[in-house]
């Protein structure tokens, strides 16, 4: 548990790679002692079909689920970190956004809690 899935434009794989990106996440939601690092799972999904506010501009949105428990401030300063850490390494990307989900621990279910 956490889960950042990755979505963007199939450009912004060529400009940086899908391992290098995956990294730069996983690094930075990392950094803000939130999770240990075997907690942490990343995936990417460069799409080449999308529309973009009518355009075909490069984008990353990263959908972050994590378990309930942490506060607003601790997720909004999750976001900022991951976000200002995209913007750095891929300043020429013009949408770079997030999202943090709570997963509720109620009904939260994996294979090794059978």
């Amino acid at each position: 548990m956490p889960h950042f899935i990755i979505d963007c434009s199939e450009n912004v794989v060529r400009i940086k790679s899908a391992d290098e990106i995956m990294k730069e996440v996983f690094d930075a939601a990392f950094s803000t002692g939130l999770f240990t690092a075997s907690e942490i799972k990343v995936r990417i999904n460069p799409f080449a079909f999308y529309n973009n506010g009518n355009t075909l501009d490069d984008f990353i949105h990263v959908f972050a689920y994590i378990l309930e428990g942490r506060n607003d401030d601790q997720k909004g300063n999750l976001s900022k970190v991951i976000v200002t850490k995209l913007v750095s390494v891929l300043p020429d990307v013009p949408v770079i956004s997030i999202n943090i989900q709570d997963f509720e621990k109620a009904n939260y279910f994996n294979k090794s809690m059978v």
